[in-house]
């Protein structure tokens, strides 16, 4: 069904009737069996506009006596506003999930319909409150003591434009790159508004109606230490001390032990072949009191992630370039952070005989948009550390 068999796609059409072929066209971008510069904007109007070659002459203005006939006898685009959308859809998705968004794919995704949620958690009981007594009642968890608050979300959005000269002129190509584009913008504006969640640069954690920073130094007085200078990532040992802090955290309700595995390295690109270096090397070698002993490395269940735009986001919360190129991060993000989704990226297609149509020459517009905001969960599942 590419641009080699327009022939093919109108058997379809006849055949299987325009859902099958709209379906069928979706599930092969998705999978990759189908790329989006498969198709030409010309080919599938001449395809699937019902006298399609005509129409697309019409577009010349030296023929206007055909496009009055026409727009006199009115064209059906269905099956091409369809197609097509597909085509467009599958362009913004490629963009908007590029492998350089590396936080977007750390932080766990929760669909809600708030604009702004009270998450309650469950009190915790002090560990002799679950024993149960013969004939005694079960104690319940108390809920609604304990909770937090996710800030409110926002909604970003663009348009991509289809004008009769793109398809007279088979610019498919320029469609489809401001199809990335657009996919690219929305991506990187949800990146960016993610790592600065992740670096601390907005403080969105909000407990029991009180907000906190999301990292804390010792001798601060925050609540929790999550936070050690003079730890640049420099070997095994640089890993043991930010993991100590997660032994030292407790529940500030029970002041029992969190139950805390870190199991993901963040680091800018800076960092990317140190970190390999240390998380990768099939050994460690320990010293002591002179004698040095070689074991399997203790770091080989660590996730290592590189962010290419990670570095640039400290930068822009005011830290200098040379301290934040030290900048790494140890821990679960799935559980410290998550992206409170409303909806997720979504393609719309604008109505037949919009203004935009006659006014612009724009035969269909397609509109992206997505909407939710970074969320702080768990501020103790994860550590940031630093040279200094």
């Amino acid at each position: 069904m590419a641009t080699i068999c327009c022939r093919e796609l109108r058997l379809h059409l006849e055949l299987d009737g325009l859902p099958a072929v709209v379906q069928h066209i979706g599930e092969a971008l998705r999978r990759g069996d189908l790329r989006p510069e498969d198709f030409s904007l010309r080919d599938l109007a001449e395809a699937l506009i019902p006298d399609g070659r005509q129409w697309v002459q019409s577009l010349d203005p030296r023929r206007g006596e055909v496009t009055l006939l026409l727009e006199a006898e009115g064209v059906d685009f269905t099956a091409f506003r369809q197609v097509t959308g597909q085509v467009i859809q599958g362009k913004i998705l490629e963009g908007y999930r590029h492998e350089a968004f590396v936080a977007s794919q750390l932080v766990r995704v929760i669909p809600t319909r708030l604009d702004g949620e009270r998450i309650p958690g469950a009190t915790r009981l002090p560990d002799g409150a679950a024993e149960v007594h013969p004939g005694m009642p079960y104690p319940h968890v108390g809920f609604g003591e304990d909770y937090i608050e996710t800030p409110r979300t926002t909604k970003h959005g663009l348009i991509v434009p289809v004008t009769r000269e793109a398809i007279f002129f088979d610019r498919t190509h320029v469609v489809l790159a401001r199809a990335a584009e657009v996919g690219e913008i929305l991506g990187w504006n949800r990146e960016k508004r993610i790592l600065d969640t992740i670096v601390g640069a907005v403080a969105s954690y909000k407990h029991n109606g009180t907000p906190y920073a999301t990292y804390y130094a010792a001798g601060e007085g925050g609540p929790w230490v999550n936070r050690l200078a003079d730890n640049p990532l420099v070997d095994w040992t640089s890993v043991d001390r930010a993991e100590q802090l997660f032994a030292a955290m407790t529940d500030p309700a029970s002041g029992e032990p969190i139950l805390m595995r870190p199991n993901t390295v963040l680091v800018p690109s800076s960092l990317r072949h140190t970190a390999r270096r240390i998380f990768a090397a099939q050994q460690v070698t320990f010293e002591d009191a002179g004698r040095a002993t070689a074991s399997p490395n203790p770091l080989a269940d660590y996730r290592v992630r590189e962010s290419q735009l990670l570095l640039a986001r400290i930068v822009a919360a005011g830290t200098a370039e040379t301290q934040a190129k030290t900048w790494w991060f140890l821990g679960d993000f799935a559980r410290a952070f998550a992206y409170m989704e409303n909806w997720p990226i979504t393609v719309t297609q604008s109505p037949m005989g919009s203004e935009a149509e006659f006014n612009q020459d724009i035969v269909v517009r397609f509109k992206a948009s997505e909407r939710g905001t970074p969320a702080v969960l768990e501020p103790r599942a994860v550590v940031r550390c630093s040279a200094s």
